[in-house]
């Protein structure tokens, strides 16, 4: 592969490409992915639209939150362990009048994604993500107003009871809006106590957002779930997917990552918290004035994204985990 910086702009890319195959649709967002040769090698053009992706309406991003990321060179300053494909961003030339549609061209990393699988990832892989998310957020502690990118608020909105009921009035055929809609409704039946907490704060994020941001920043990627992750042959975690990326507290990254990925830890939460908090320690960064009030709030904010979904399958021990924290955290508000 040739330094990134050197395959130009989306448009050369574009216009140089060959052999053009269609993937299949990109995860549950609407986002449409292509594979094209240029020179012999393999990259993938994934085209972003907020008319047709409802992440990106649920974020509020409407001029696409990576392209800013890209413009700003942000993603010239990741950690050495840290891999990311992007290689160009911009507006799609092929987008009709009047759109917003952007094109991100990427390297083609699909040989180092994990499966799309069930089974709980190596205990040696799972090291490996915290260790290099703490990384990555050392490289940027204490982050400015220079790294907002996504506003706080809307990462807390985008799972939210406004989000099932803004994607019903347009009439949105995907399949994720509506189970939140249905999860939030069964809240307060499967989990009262934590419903008194977070259903509050599902529906108006500010305090928790207010209290947050009085603990250490730093940059978020926004999205640490094991699809979008991968290592290469060298031992670098690859990140795909920077649609949220921004300034932000870190425990809510690993909040973020407990919770979605829950059923492929291969150790227990307690343990992967150890982990990242040694990750940071390791780089230099003193966790003891802030940690115990930063992870409360993040793990508060963790079923504030995701109360909706631990509470499908009923009140299980997951569910009963995060109804602790939630409790914990809000103790700190």
């Amino acid at each position: 592969m040739r330094p990134e910086g050197s395959w130009g702009s989306v448009e050369e890319i574009l216009d140089a490409a060959t052999d053009a195959e269609t993937l299949q649709t990109a995860g549950v967002s609407g986002a449409r992915l292509e594979r094209i040769q240029v020179d012999g090698t393999a990259l993938v053009v994934k085209r972003l639209d907020p008319a047709a992706d409802w992440t990106m309406r649920a974020l509020g991003d409407l001029s696409c939150y990576t392209v800013q990321l890209w413009e700003r060179g942000i993603l010239d300053r990741l950690p050495a362990c840290i891999g990311q494909p992007v290689v160009a961003a911009g507006p799609d030339p092929a987008r009709p009048p009047g759109s917003r549609r952007v094109a991100l061209v990427m390297q083609d990393v699909s040989a180092w994604l994990l499966p799309d699988e069930d089974a709980p990832i190596s205990e040696e892989l799972n090291q490996q993500f915290l260790t290099h998310m703490g990384k990555l957020q050392a490289a940027f502690w204490d982050a400015g107003p220079e790294l907002e990118v996504t506003p706080p608020l809307h990462r807390y909105l985008m799972l939210s009871p406004w989000t099932a009921i803004a994607e019903a009035e347009l009439g949105s055929g995907h399949v994720v809006p509506p189970l939140i809609g249905q999860g939030w409704d069964r809240l307060d039946e499967v989990a009262p106590r934590a419903a008194a907490v977070v259903l509050p704060l599902a529906w108006d994020p500010g305090r928790l957002v207010e209290a947050l941001e009085t603990t250490p920043q730093t940059f978020l990627h926004g999205d640490w779930k094991l699809f979008n992750l991968g290592a290469d042959d060298e031992g670098h975690t690859i990140l795909l997917d920077w649609e949220m990326p921004g300034r932000g507290p870190g425990a809510a990254e690993l909040a973020w990552y407990l919770a979605i990925n829950c059923r492929r830890l291969p150790i227990t939460k307690e343990a992967c918290i150890a982990t990242y908090r040694e990750a940071l320690e390791s780089c230099g960064v003193d966790t003891e004035p802030w940690w115990d009030r930063q992870l409360a709030l993040a793990l508060l904010g963790g079923l504030v994204q995701f109360g909706w979904e631990k509470c499908l399958a009923g009140y299980d021990d997951e569910l009963a985990w995060w109804e602790e924290a939630a409790l914990r955290g809000a103790t700190e508000l």
